[in-house]
């Protein structure tokens, strides 16, 4: 059997696209290969009824990439583009210890952190994701294949966003991969609201795509360098080198642009306004109806990350000399302190103690009432509790191998279909719309295959279920 290969390479200067794509044709059978240049990337295989809609499958294929810019070239001449990091230099502060009741070194610098009532979480750039309890125990460990850039929360779920491109769900036992977006964009920082992810990538642009991991659209900003994307329910919210913006969720069309003197290096969000911290030593609140800023909160370095009480009562800041510092909603500075543990990459507050993660690879819970506060600035704080890992925490890695089980017991069953040149997921337990599609991990769909899984849940906006839980393969 002859097999041809067409072998196609995209490589832009500084912080653009390097990317390979392969299609091998052999007989009715096509292998798509595609990922970043150096590396292995991802594999697709695809039969077909006879050689030439096979012939013609794999020539359509290669069209589109050449379209988009991608030429013939030799695998191996070109090497491995090392990954996009945020140039970080943190100095020591100088201001009073902060009252730090606990703390984790993960082992790497760490920007992921998500706080939710149950646990913590933190993702470094080792592909390290941890979670603990509120008081410090190390309850679970995943490994990531590459670094962790982000951690966000979507209702149930916890989205993790990895150097290698893709997106995983940690919310059942094992990480699934949710969404592949590594030919497209090359992640800085991500937000998913409803199952619609918002990326933010190195060259300044922003893309949305579906619950189906399904390109939407893609807007590029004047700038570079975008650290910040925020989403609600209607409107994706960008910030990068020049300027934050506001775009529909649905279209991409920009409602508004407001320039800012800094560059934006983190954002946040609240119901009606956005905050952006920036390399000017400045906090922005701006309204998300029309862009204004509204408020300004002052540092003393470049802000590295920022967080708010709810409704913005109080705006945190982690600045570039390992510096926290707390401010009223109308921008006076009620306090500032030093982390002991490195500059703050990220950071989220909860019931009155704020969690940072470090530079120095640190998830650390401070203390922050006003009565340990009082205290911390008169020099009364607590010994902190260095936090160990077990040394029997089993370490969950991702896999697309799937136990299996003849009942389905009170789980929910589900179907895998062919539809086009896409796998769709449909429920077929009774009671539940057969019609919509499921939001399913991408990496262990099969074609004809039943799998049984905890549950779904309806979608906030309707039209199509998100899967949760445990997933099995049904025999």
């Amino acid at each position: 059997m002859i097999e041809q290969t067409t072998y196609l390479e995209l490589s832009e200067e500084g912080d653009g696209a390097h990317k390979f794509y392969e299609v091998v044709q052999a007989g009715t059978q096509v292998t798509i290969s595609y990922g970043r240049i150096g590396d292995r990337g991802q594999v697709k295989v695809s039969s077909f009824a006879t050689e030439e809609k096979a012939t013609t499958a794999a020539a359509k294929k290669v069209a589109e990439k050449v379209r988009k810019g991608y030429a013939p070239a030799v695998r191996g001449v070109r090497t491995r583009r090392s990954v996009t990091r945020r140039a970080v230099v943190s100095h020591s502060s100088t201001a009073s210890q902060a009252p730090v009741l606990w703390r984790f070194n993960t082992g790497d610098a760490a920007f992921g952190i998500y706080i939710d009532d149950q646990r913590c979480w933190v993702g470094n750039q080792a592909g390290d994701v941890y979670t603990l309890t509120h008081d410090g125990s190390v309850t679970s460990r995943f490994r990531l294949p590459d670094g962790v850039k982000c951690l966000v929360g979507d209702d149930f779920w916890i989205y993790a966003g990895a150097d290698d491109g893709k997106v995983y769900d940690l919310s059942g036992k094992v990480p699934r991969v949710a969404y592949e977006i590594a030919e497209d964009v090359d992640i800085y920082w991500l937000d998913i609201r409803d199952g619609v992810l918002g990326v933010s990538d190195a060259g300044g642009r922003v893309t949305v795509i579906d619950h189906e991991d399904e390109f939407q659209w893609e807007r590029k900003g004047s700038g570079m360098s975008g650290w910040m994307v925020r989403c609600d329910d209607k409107s994706v919210y960008h910030g990068h080198s020049e300027a934050v913006s506001r775009f529909e969720t649905s279209n991409g069309e920009q409602t508004w642009r407001t320039p800012l003197r800094g560059q934006v290096l983190f954002g946040w969000q609240e119901s009606d306004d956005v905050y952006a911290g920036c390399s000017d030593n400045k906090i922005y609140r701006l309204a998300k109806a029309d862009g204004k800023v509204t408020a300004t909160y002052k540092t003393n370095g470049m802000v590295f990350s920022c967080a708010t009480a709810p409704g913005g009562r109080y705006v945190f800041a982690g600045d570039n000399h390992s510096s926290i510092y707390c401010f009223d909603e109308a921008g006076t500075r009620l306090w500032k302190l030093a982390t002991g543990c490195g500059s703050a990459l990220s950071m989220q507050f909860l019931d009155d103690r704020l969690y940072i993660v470090t530079t120095g690879g640190a998830l650390a819970c401070i203390d922050a009432s006003e009565a340990a506060i009082l205290a911390a600035q008169q020099g009364d704080v607590p010994v902190p509790v260095d936090v160990k890992a077990a040394a029997t925490l089993e370490t969950v890695e991702p896999t697309t191998t799937l136990a299996t089980t003849a009942q389905a017991g009170d789980g929910v069953v589900v179907e895998c279909i062919r539809e086009g040149s896409g796998l769709r997921v449909r429920v077929v337990s009774p009671g539940y719309e057969s019609s919509w599609n499921v939001q399913f991990p991408k990496d262990i769909r099969e074609a004809g295959a039943r799998y049984v899984i905890d549950g779904v849940r309806t979608s906030g906006r309707g039209g199509f279920y998100r899967a949760y839980g445990d997933i099995r393969r049904l025999i």
